[in-house]
């Protein structure tokens, strides 16, 4: 029995469990249910926008049927819970705000168009339900300091079940929907909307305790109510907050991060900045790539870059890409200059990169021999011979790497030893550290 009850509001075995892959997982997943943000994986499918326009008609219908039964009973626990119900309501009052002025084209005067709308609607959804909530908590203290009898208990009764069916409605529809359009967030709020309706049952429980004898009981349901409102306040005005002031869940950095990890030509990530304006995101990301990579190479990197984003973060509306300037990207300030290799049996370019792992020797191949092998020798003083390797990364023959770093100083005579078949060759290079950087 308590397996099925903890199913039905999605938090036992059975549940939707299902892998949904909309940029809603991880530490920055679905947050369902705050009022005065829209959460872009709703507001991004005409569904999903559809999903909220008929929970706000149900919702508003509800709370309206009850309202006429609160002017009639006077119940302070109807009242609160009317109130909660209202509040639901207006969750789609942003959405509204937003497909109306969004689609302005932007000006001169709002570059980035009319998007921070929704931050101010959504401010002034959470006072309203602020006011509403201590309107209904200041009435079921006053009922509590002076009683006073309340009327149609049954239809008090009623409505609470109004308000219970209006609520599992809604659950039902957000689940359905939700399940098709893949929105976790959808979802997570259709499972709240069920949690709601034990609010209104509790309306209910206050009409049977006032039958039975106990006038206290409206009101204490009442205040109870009001705190729950509070609680909603408290978590949707942080919510607005937050983006007001530029700021994103901590998931969505660690899904910019995890995109841009897995496209191939980025040696490193320098920096990553996201932000909403509406309901639509904005990235901001800084790129390192290897300093012998073409435009046309740099800009097919950055395209990649972008569709991997749009898949992660399906709110995405712009990515502005980056390439950090050569000695950012390098992160070695001390590297020394680059050594041209032009022989029989290759021709690259010769140098210490930093890599995730640490400082490499690295020598990038454009043209080669077949079967080419290479590895260097420095001469270290005191006679000391250091031996590095050089073999290709992840199998690619024109990117030859030590598996350790060149030792410090970086400032040396050293031999680039060559092999393909039965040819060799030795070619004699020195590298040395720019001024200020010298090593004692």
């Amino acid at each position: 029995m308590l397996k099925t009850i903890l199913v039905w509001f999605g938090i036992g075995e059975g549940g939707d469990h299902r892998h949904i892959h909309n940029g809603d997982h991880g530490p920055g997943g679905a947050h369902g249910h705050t009022h005065g943000v829209v959460d872009a994986t709703i507001a991004t499918t005409d569904k999903g926008i559809w999903a909220i326009k008929w929970s706000f008609v149900i919702m508003a219908i509800t709370a309206l049927l009850q309202l006429a039964v609160v002017l009639i009973s006077g119940s302070v626990a109807l009242l609160a819970d009317t109130i909660h119900n209202f509040g639901d309501a207006t969750t789609a009052i942003p959405l509204w705000v937003a497909f109306v002025l969004v689609r302005r084209k932007p000006t001169r005067t709002f570059n980035y168009g009319l998007g921070r709308v929704e931050d101010l609607a959504g401010v002034l959804i959470v006072l309203i339900i602020l006011a509403s909530a201590i309107f209904a908590g200041y009435e079921a203290i006053n009922r509590l300091i002076h009683p006073h009898s309340i009327t149609a208990l049954g239809w008090v009764a009623v409505a609470g079940v109004i308000g219970f069916i209006g609520n599992e409605a809604v659950a039902v529809f957000r689940i359905r929907i939700g399940r098709e359009i893949n929105s976790a967030a959808l979802i997570a709020d259709g499972y709240h909307a069920r949690t709601d309706g034990l609010t209104s049952l509790a309306v209910v429980a206050g009409a049977l305790g006032v039958w039975l004898g106990f006038p206290l009981a409206d009101p204490i349901i009442g205040l109870l109510i009001t705190f729950a409102i509070l609680g909603i306040v408290w978590q949707s005005a942080r919510s607005v907050l937050t983006r007001m002031l530029d700021g994103v869940e901590p998931g969505i950095l660690d899904e910019v991060n995890h995109a841009a990890e897995h496209v191939p030509g980025i040696e490193r990530i320098i920096d990553a900045r996201a932000h909403w304006i509406g309901h639509r995101l904005y990235v901001d990301i800084t790129i390192a790539l290897d300093d012998g990579i073409l435009l046309a190479q740099a800009n097919a990197i950055a395209d990649k870059l972008r569709h991997d984003l749009a898949d992660h973060l399906p709110a995405l509306a712009e990515a502005r890409i980056v390439f950090a300037p050569a000695e950012a990207a390098s992160g070695n300030h001390h590297a020394p200059d680059p050594f041209t290799v032009s022989t029989r049996l290759a021709d690259g370019l010769l140098q210490i990169v930093d890599t995730p792992q640490g400082e490499r020797l690295r020598l990038r191949i454009s043209r080669h021999a077949e079967g080419l092998q290479a590895s260097v020798t420095i001469h270290r003083p005191g006679g000391r011979i250091e031996v590095l390797a050089l073999n290709p990364v992840n199998g690619d023959h024109h990117w030859l790497q030590s598996s350790a770093a060149p030792e410090e100083p970086h400032e040396f005579a050293a031999t680039l030893k060559l092999a393909a078949g039965n040819d060799n060759e030795d070619v004699a290079f020195a590298m040395a550290e720019p001024d200020g950087h010298h090593h004692p």
